[in-house]
């Protein structure tokens, strides 16, 4: 501890950040890995009630701390030679360590997509309009086409009316109920 003990104190402080922070992500970087990761937050002893906030990770956290300290650290040690005003190297140091945190907050919400059930489902049709691709039938005497769009891709279903008239190509309906065998009953707007 020699070598920090001869340095000048601003950039002894960012040192004194440095090694701890980069440790500790580290430690965290490997038990993510590993698949030993912890939870995102640590459980703190206060009474605010944010259950009904719908947020990808908590704001205050250990890993949220960790980035901060590593952007605000290392982007002091990095410019410490080249900004001359402390002012200004911690000013840009908090900065930065800000904008470690808004990117980690953007990489968690990407890898949350992935998890998204994003499986069709029969029931996510009703009360949708579609396009007859082939002729539906009246009064259930058989079975036409569709396509309806759902969840930003088309498909092409099996489609049944109780209406009197047939309903030709190129109309456009809505999907009033699902059939037992997964077949759309739809109406003519």
């Amino acid at each position: 501890m020699e070598i920090l003990d001869s340095l000048e104190p601003l950039l002894r402080m960012f040192w004194f950040v440095a090694i701890p922070a980069s440790v500790i992500f580290l430690i965290q970087t490997i038990m993510t890995f590993v698949g030993a990761d912890i939870s995102d937050g640590l459980d703190a002893d206060l009474d605010g009630d944010l259950h009904h906030v719908d947020a990808p990770f908590q704001l205050f956290s250990l890993r949220n701390l960790i980035n901060f300290l590593l952007g605000f650290s290392w982007t002091g040690i990095s410019f410490y030679h080249t900004i001359p005003n402390p002012t200004l190297l911690i000013t840009i140091s908090l900065v930065v360590g800000i904008l470690f945190v808004y990117i980690f907050f953007l990489v968690i919400r990407q890898i949350q997509k992935l998890g998204e059930d994003n499986s069709f489902k029969f029931s996510q049709t009703l009360n949708k309009t579609a396009e007859v691709y082939l002729t539906i039938p009246a009064r259930r005497a058989g079975k036409g086409k569709i396509m309806i769009s759902v969840n930003g891709s088309t498909r092409e279903l099996d489609a049944m009316t109780d209406q009197e008239n047939k309903i030709p190509s190129g109309a456009i309906v809505k999907v009033t109920q699902v059939d037992t065998d997964n077949i759309l009953i739809v109406a003519l707007i």
